[in-house]
């Protein structure tokens, strides 16, 4: 039991642990991340996944390594996380298309299927549309659930594929670089848990906004 809780936590913190598991697996790494990105991209019921922290993680360690002279590649890095992130949420678009309405009727109370991300991500989809697929990669939960939305509603498959590639080749592009550029600066490294937060704070920020502004359109004039 306690080993499994073990590999548990490990699977939900990859970010902290990404230093140690590319010393033990070495290039079976780009497998493990490959799987976390298309896991949770790709299945509604794994929205818990770390993102954007473990992407900015993967791509300062590629820089390090960079430096090192190690195996861990920047560019085989992005171009195999890309596919990950694209077809993942293809195959969530399937899923929404042909079992959404099914999933649906699991109910609020449903332990693999959070209803209330679904309809916050429903509520963001009718705001924004297509582009909900673009601005959800780097929102936690809406990521999951975007593509998932736009399969129930049976959106255009080949609009959906424009927007899906657009926003998985800028997410991870965007978070893997930055961690590569910035990742290994001094202050970043000494305060590396601080950053992790400040990304995660700042992937939450537009869901907070969005209920703040609920909020206040909804106070008595």
């Amino acid at each position: 039991m306690e080993i499994l809780n073990q590999f548990i936590n490990i699977f939900l913190h990859m970010d902290k642990h990404l230093t140690v598991l590319l010393a033990q697996y070495g290039a079976w790494i780009y497998a493990i991340l490959f799987a976390i990105i298309f896991c949770e991209t790709g299945l509604v019921i794994m929205p818990f996944l770390p993102g954007d922290s473990l992407l900015f993680v993967a791509g300062a360690l590629a820089a390090t390594s960079a430096a090192t002279g190690d195996s861990f590649n920047i560019t085989a890095l992005m171009p195999l996380l890309m596919l990950a992130a694209i077809l993942g949420d293809n195959i969530n678009y399937s899923i929404g298309r042909r079992a959404g309405q099914r999933i649906l009727t699991w109910g609020a109370n449903s332990r693999f299927f959070n209803r209330h991300a679904y309809d916050k991500t429903h509520a963001f989809y009718g705001q924004h549309g297509g582009k909900t697929l673009i601005i959800a990669r780097f929102m936690p939960l809406i990521r999951t659930f975007a593509p998932f939305v736009a399969g129930v509603a049976r959106m255009d498959y080949t609009r959906f594929f424009i927007f899906n590639v657009i926003g998985g080749v800028f997410w991870i592009g965007s978070l893997t670089l930055a961690g590569y550029w910035f990742g290994n600066l001094p202050w970043v490294k000494t305060n590396l848990t601080l950053v992790i937060f400040g990304i995660i704070g700042l992937s939450l920020s537009p869901m907070g906004i969005a209920w703040l502004r609920h909020r206040l359109s909804a106070k008595p004039a």
